[in-house]
């Protein structure tokens, strides 16, 4: 069973923890290299814990963490737009291509209801391929597809009720 559960501030160690995992996978597309201490940096992890308009979420599978999901608002460079932005999103290798990935965003956008974005960087093809598919048959909504002047990537913007 797959479980969609609020980070509480005394677990944010574990989400700290996962996210190393994460953007250890991510320099696959993105390489990044390690701070002093040997680690990746996440600098807005914090703000997930003091901002009311972040939202952490892991994602669990029969009650062992599976992944995780960071959502906040953020704008739309083209409107100018306030939209929810689902900004990390991260499942462990042995849980993907299983369904898990597309039910537990499923399950997380369904928590929050409006205009959505989510980018996905040029050189990570698989991420678009997936959310294009989950968007579409998960989601049940069509999207539209962006570009903004400051990012490399695609922005995929679509609206729940």
């Amino acid at each position: 069973m797959i479980s969609i559960d609020k980070v509480q501030l005394d677990e944010k160690q574990v989400l700290r923890n996962l996210m190393q995992l994460y953007k250890y996978d991510f320099t696959e597309y993105d390489p990044e290299d390690l701070d002093l201490m040997g680690l990746y940096d996440y600098p807005y992890l914090d703000y997930y814990f003091v901002e009311s308009d972040r939202y952490a979420y892991f994602i669990r599978f029969n009650g062992v963490l599976a992944g995780f999901a960071l959502v906040r608002y953020s704008e739309l460079e083209l409107t100018k737009e306030t939209v929810l932005e689902l900004v990390e999103f991260f499942v462990l290798k042995k849980y993907r291509r299983e369904g898990m990935g597309s039910y537990a965003a499923r399950d997380i956008i369904s928590k929050h209801s409006g205009k959505w974005k989510i980018g996905v960087i040029s050189s990570n093809v698989p991420a678009l391929s997936f959310w294009r598919k989950t968007i579409h048959t998960k989601v049940g909504v069509s999207y539209e597809e962006i570009k903004e002047n400051s990012w490399d990537g695609t922005i995929l913007v679509f609206e729940t009720k």
